[in-house]
């Protein structure tokens, strides 16, 4: 199991925490998304590696930016 963490630029309310991790959790292999609003950080738990990309292209469809 992976574990990966990622900071999202633009995330101010709890609609933005669900929109994010409805979209993140669609990806092939994921687990479970842990989001921390105050900081922006998101957890993502998978049980295969994921891209990058592909989590990025998840925030993005969701209305924010993958920043790291």
């Amino acid at each position: 199991m992976a574990e990966t963490n990622y900071a999202v630029k633009g995330m101010t309310c709890d609609h933005c925490v669900r929109s994010v991790t409805e979209e993140v959790s669609e990806i092939d292999g994921v687990t479970e998304v842990l989001v921390d609003l105050p900081t922006g950080a998101v957890t993502v738990k998978s049980a295969k590696d994921i891209e990058v990309a592909d989590v990025r292209a998840a925030v993005e469809e969701a209305g924010y930016e993958l920043t790291a």
